[in-house]
């Protein structure tokens, strides 16, 4: 089958590509912006990529074309394919049935943590010798790629498939979120706080469609959540017709705990039984939670804890969460991919432990879509407040321009916190800033315009 993917270059659906690609189909794709290294991927699979959504791609008569959630209605191509009455689908829903019917699916659901925990989740699985497929928001650097169907030692695809479970909405004509879609037999409900502004009015409106989400998990199924988030709680109330084990307990009670040790490493319970310790590099309570996840969802699929836990001592983290980026002239320079107020805390804390009295210079861009609409600028300053320095960067014009005054914003911070509005003042404040010993840690949830290299070329 020929499927003509458009919104290609976006996280999931560039997976999705790579997968249908494996899967046999001849695979084709356009986007608004085809730029790397996600076009370069894309293209090394022989996947033909199109500079816009002219109308006239209709013209390669695909078989069918695959709709990401970036298309709305007004877009030339997708008004094409709706006059001319063309098969056309949501990218969930093609991955639900061509890609996830029939598999043990693993899905990896909440507002922080996703990619994390689906890495981790990859990485013990393949480590246990399940060669799992896998479908991730980001590159674990343990496989290198971020999309594979895997194998089943025969020549035919894994039955197991780990997938991050994203909330945010399916297509333009399917507002359910993506997860609904994907058959999860597993499901990790990791956290779950107010984000999505652009789509969800409150937090109630997630919590129903994680609720949605709980109703497709069969009864041989199993969930495991996070025991210390009261909105999962509220979830679980409204019905629960599968396994349950929660992680994040008191050390004593039924589920997974642990017990950290000053150097990072921690013990692992279950049911108030020692499990054994995992020792790794990896900072922060948050990456010690993910890690319980990964461990609980693993031994639903029959991975001993034993072994789990010398698995993730061999966890190398995703590209983008506290990548060290490089050094110039004893400054560290991290890419992170923090942008909910939330994350961005426990980024600065995991970075915090890690570096302990050094100083922090965290550089800083609100481009979310949540972010954009300033919904939670004035939880910024407090999420930031553990560096030692502060960078903004808020555009005011273009595709990725604030709404609001970033500097006000930030005014809570006094002279440590600045606000910019051009990179290259920005590169040029931080480089008078720096020290060495310093560490500089960048976060965005996009490309920033290359500020890292800029930061280590300047620091140069």
């Amino acid at each position: 089958m020929h499927i003509h993917i458009l919104g290609i270059c976006g996280t999931f659906m560039g997976g999705l590509a790579v997968l249908a690609k494996e899967a046999g189909h001849t695979v084709t794709g356009c986007d608004a912006n085809v730029y790397p290294p996600m076009s370069t991927q894309l293209e090394a699979q022989g996947i033909t990529l199109t500079q816009g959504f002219d109308a006239a791609q209709v013209e390669l008569e695909p078989d069918l074309f695959v709709i990401g959630n970036v298309v709305s209605r007004g877009n030339p191509l997708m008004e094409e394919i709706l006059n001319r009455g063309l098969p056309y689908v949501s990218g969930p829903q093609w991955m639900g049935e061509n890609i996830l019917q029939d598999k043990w699916v693993l899905a990896v659901a909440g507002t922080h943590g996703k990619t994390t925990t689906s890495a981790m989740l990859a990485w013990v699985l393949e480590h246990a010798g399940y060669q799992p497929g896998f479908l991730i928001g980001g590159v674990p650097m343990n496989f290198g790629v971020s999309a594979r169907l895997g194998s089943d030692g025969q020549g035919g695809p894994a039955p197991f498939f780990v997938i991050e479970a994203d909330e945010y909405d399916t297509a333009f004509f399917d507002k359910r979120s993506k997860f609904v879609h994907y058959r999860t037999r597993t499901a990790v409900l990791n956290n779950l706080e107010y984000d999505h502004a652009d789509i969800f009015p409150d937090l109630a409106a997630i919590e129903t469609q994680f609720h949605h989400l709980v109703r497709t998990v069969p009864g041989i199924g199993r969930l495991i959540v996070n025991g210390r988030e009261p909105a999962l709680q509220r979830v679980l109330a409204r019905g629960c017709w599968s396994e349950r084990e929660d992680f994040g307990v008191a050390q004593g009670q039924s589920g997974w705990s642990l017990l950290t040790h000053e150097d990072g490493r921690f013990d692992v319970f279950f049911d108030g039984q020692t499990q054994g310790t995992v020792e790794w590099q990896l900072t922060g309570e948050h990456n010690r939670m993910n890690a319980l996840a990964a461990i609980a969802a693993a031994r639903h699929v029959g991975v001993p804890v034993a072994q789990a836990i010398a698995a993730l001592g061999a966890f190398q983290s995703v590209k983008r969460r506290m990548e060290l980026r490089g050094s110039a002239n004893g400054v560290a320079v991290y890419d992170d991919f923090a942008h909910h107020p939330t994350a961005i805390a426990t980024t600065v804390a995991g970075l915090r432990k890690k570096v302990g009295a050094a100083r922090i210079l965290a550089v800083l861009e609100p481009r979310s879509n949540t972010m954009k609409l300033g919904t939670m600028k004035q939880a910024l300053p407090g999420s930031l407040a553990d560096a030692d320095l502060v960078f903004g960067f808020g555009a005011h014009t273009g595709r990725d321009a604030l709404g609001w005054d970033l500097g006000e914003a930030l005014a809570p911070l006094g002279a440590k916190a600045a606000a910019f509005d051009d990179l290259a003042a920005l590169v040029q404040a931080v480089k008078a800033a720096a020290r060495p010993g310093d560490h500089v840690l960048v976060m965005s949830n996009g490309g920033f315009g290359g500020v890292h290299q800029k930061l280590l070329d300047a620091l140069a």
